[in-house]
C-alpha cells in the first residue's frame, strides 16, 4: 500500500552524508531540507555572505526543479542568517529570487556555525504544466 510519501531526487539534487532527504512530496505539497553553499557531494563551499546566499539558492532551485517545481511555486521560506549585520543585504537578494506576492517567510539570526553564512528551506507546491 502507497503512503502517497514520495523522496524527489534526480543527478542534480545535492546530496548529504547527513541523515535527511533533500525534498520529500506529499500530494501537491514539496517540503525542501535546508539548502547551504554546498557542492554537488554536500562539501560545504564558504564564500561571502553574497556568495553563500547565491548558491544555497541555486541548489534549492535544483532540489525544487527535481521535486517537479520552482520558485516561483514557494509558499513560505525559512532563513538562517549567522550574522545580523547581513540583514540588508539579505533583503536585497532575496528580491532577485522571490516577486510579489512573496513567499510567507521567516528569518532567524544569529543560529548558524561559524563555517556557514546562510542557510534556506522552503515548501513549495507542485508545478503544474
Amino acid at each position: 500500500m502507497s503512503t502517497g510519501i514520495l523522496y524527489p531526487k534526480t543527478s542534480d539534487t545535492p546530496t548529504s552524508h547527513l541523515p535527511f532527504s533533500p525534498a520529500v512530496r506529499v500530494g501537491d505539497l514539496i517540503f525542501v531540507s535546508g539548502q547551504a553553499s554546498v557542492d554537488a557531494k554536500g562539501t560545504i563551499i564558504q564564500d561571502t555572505f553574497e556568495g553563500e546566499f547565491r548558491r544555497s539558492l541555486e541548489n534549492l532551485r535544483k532540489v525544487l526543479e527535481g521535486a517537479g517545481s520552482d520558485l516561483k511555486h514557494v509558499v513560505q521560506t525559512r532563513n538562517y542568517i549567522r550574522d545580523p549585520a547581513n540583514g540588508a543585504r539579505y533583503n536585497e537578494l532575496y528580491r532577485e529570487y522571490f516577486s510579489e506576492p512573496y513567499p510567507a517567510r521567516t528569518t532567524i539570526t544569529n543560529c548558524l556555525p561559524p563555517i556557514l553564512h546562510y542557510e534556506i528551506e522552503c515548501i513549495a507546491v507542485v508545478k503544474r504544466s
